[in-house]
């Protein structure tokens, strides 16, 4: 989707102020602007975009995004634990060493983007879509997965110990590489070719002796 086509593309206004722990901000465009170790915990931005923004380090915990479209972002590092993600669309973007514990993402959808040491342990993920994604050593551990996809997506070194899944698919990915928590997997669906590639994994995880 893009920008002008948002129902709420033609109210937005360019965002030139400082982000204040715990504001709220609606019909806001933050463009082609750097938040460098900046302290926003508790901020929420409805019915905005955020393009081409760059947020490096920081605390950004309790954030709110709501109806939020975000694109070519870039997350390096930085904590982002309990945030809350509603209706957001994150577009060709980077996110590296993020530490988004805790999180509640609902009805998210990541396309094109580059996902790299993202902390998601104890998140709740319902109705979100990795679509056309690389995500390398991506952090479920503990979390809870309701209606998560990976159509298209390079899913490696993924950990999902002491994972709650439903309704999980992983058939579309175009890899599917867990390091650990396969046995946390009951009840996800995966493709006859997935299952060859994962058999040395899940033989070792069950204790299984091939010979």
């Amino acid at each position: 989707m893009e920008l002008a086509a948002l129902p709420y593309a033609k109210y937005l206004q360019p965002f030139t102020a400082e982000l204040e722990i715990g504001e709220d901000y609606s019909e806001a465009h933050v463009d082609g602007t750097e938040f460098d170790g900046v302290q926003a915990g508790g901020i929420r931005f409805s019915e905005s975009a955020l393009t081409s923004v760059t947020f490096t380090g920081g605390n950004f915990d309790r954030v709110r995004l709501d109806d939020v479209y975000v694109s070519r972002c870039r997350w390096i590092g930085g904590s982002w634990g309990e945030t809350s993600f509603l209706n957001v669309s994150v577009l060709d973007s980077v996110l590296a060493g993020v530490q988004a514990y805790g999180a509640q993402w609902r009805r998210v959808v990541l396309k094109d983007c580059k996902i790299d040491s993202l902390n998601l342990r104890g998140a709740r993920l319902q109705d979100v879509e990795f679509r056309d994604c690389d995500l390398t050593e991506v952090d479920f551990s503990d979390a809870t997965l309701v209606g998560v996809t990976f159509p298209g997506t390079a899913i490696r070194r993924a950990r999902f110990a002491k994972a709650t899944v439903k309704k999980l698919d992983f058939r579309t990915a175009r890899e599917l590489d867990v390091a650990l928590g396969w046995e946390s997997l009951r009840g996800a669906v995966i493709g006859g070719d997935q299952l060859a590639e994962a058999a040395p994994a899940l033989a070792q995880t069950l204790g299984l002796v091939v010979r």
